[in-house]
């Protein structure tokens, strides 16, 4: 290697590592461990979805779509919103196709965030927020949810927001703590957007996995919240398609045209073929979520009762499909600690509950479990945790 004199490392990238969960797969291949570390899942996605992939394929459809989105599918999407959450999306206008929500929220971050503004994040977060808003100069505002319902406080939040408040991402269903933010929550919010002009960015990508009668309120459906919202979703949840990376983001036309831009140079499109199969995921009936509602809930169950067989404490999900668990009782120094020995001494990969917080002390005493997994798969993580001696 040749020693060179310049450090030709960004600043930007200096301050961040990789992803911890999708390295944590990989420690999981490495050891042969069973993965109930990253969120995809290791069944098959419906078989509807793989015929119509294929078929878009066979019929050529495998050139560039126009930048922001295959219209069929741009146009499906506005359809199934419509019945969905209520709004009234033109898809010439209101919709930017993206390479999966990872790629929507970066171009969102790019498209409205100068360096120097702030944006405020719930802690814990998902770990995507914090690089994207190192990538776009941002400085992060962090405001705590407090277990074990991860509500907040009001008062640190009012005291969040200031004339240099650009944004507030807002991730419910929420990755990791499973928290559903309610109508109160997100209309306090919404009211502290309107006061000090900011826009809100929603990551919903886990709308359809609810639980105990949970329900999902778009914040763009809250008065006064279309116009300033940024509502960024996906396929790879819903659909059981993580691999596809076919994401979509909602926003009024002014901020659309901006994304737009800024998607463009970023990846230029999502893959054409699986756009237009998205049309068949998009036209499901209402009884492909009732399924998926059932099938989720059949796996919470069943990971719930494996942590209470191994007695692992938990704090129970009302959506998206994680537990998070609390290790303090175990006396390990660390979750990462903790994590290690999960995976090379019982055989079980868990991402450590640092990677959820800026502060990575606050996270020490978390671990997460994902349980979009095969029946076969949480029975074989579940005989060797009881195996194991946590």
């Amino acid at each position: 290697m040749v020693t060179v004199g310049k450090n030709y490392v960004s600043h930007k990238a200096s301050q961040f590592t990789e992803s911890v969960i999708r390295e944590m797969t990989r420690v999981a291949l490495q050891y042969g461990a069973v993965n109930l570390a990253q969120g995809f899942p290791d069944f098959s996605c419906p078989v509807e979805l793989k015929r119509a992939a294929c078929e878009a394929i066979e019929e050529d459809v495998n050139q560039y779509a126009i930048t922001w989105g295959d219209k069929p599918f741009r146009q499906a999407i506005a359809e199934k919103v419509r019945w969905y959450l209520g709004l009234d999306i033109d898809p010439e206008r209101h919709i930017t196709v993206t390479c999966g929500s990872t790629e929507a929220m970066a171009a969102v971050m790019l498209a409205t965030v100068n360096p120097g503004d702030e944006v405020i994040v719930f802690e814990p977060y998902y770990e995507n927020y914090g690089p994207d808003a190192v990538l776009a100069g941002a400085k992060v505002r962090y405001v705590s949810l407090h277990p074990p319902e991860w509500t907040f406080d009001e008062q640190e939040l009012r005291n969040s927001f200031n004339e240099n408040t650009k944004a507030i991402i807002i991730n419910t269903p929420h990755n990791p703590t499973g928290k559903v933010f309610t109508r109160e929550e997100l209309t306090l919010i919404a009211q502290l957007c309107q006061k000090w002009d900011v826009l809100a960015f929603t990551d919903e990508i886990y709308e359809h996995i609810l639980y105990d009668g949970t329900q999902h309120i778009a914040m763009a459906t809250l008065p006064g919240m279309f116009e300033r919202t940024i509502t960024i979703n996906g396929m790879s949840k819903t659909y059981s398609v993580t691999g596809w990376r076919v994401g979509y983001i909602l926003a009024n036309p002014e901020l659309t045209g901006a994304i737009r831009k800024v998607h463009d140079f970023l990846t230029v499109g999502a893959p054409a073929p699986l756009q237009r199969a998205g049309v068949t995921a998009m036209n499901f009936p209402v009884s492909y979520y009732e399924d998926l509602a059932k099938l989720y809930i059949e796996k919470r169950n069943t990971i719930l009762d494996i942590l209470d067989k191994t007695g692992i404490p938990y704090f129970i999900p009302k959506g998206a499909y994680y537990v998070f668990a609390d290790i303090s009782s175990f006396g390990y120094n660390s979750d990462v600690e903790f994590t290690k020995y999960l995976i090379k001494d019982v055989g079980v990969a868990v991402v450590p509950g640092s990677s959820f917080f800026a502060n990575k002390e606050a996270g020490n005493k978390f671990i997460r479990f994902c349980f979009s997994k095969k029946p076969e798969t949480l029975a074989a993580a579940g005989t060797r945790l009881l195996k194991g001696r946590v």
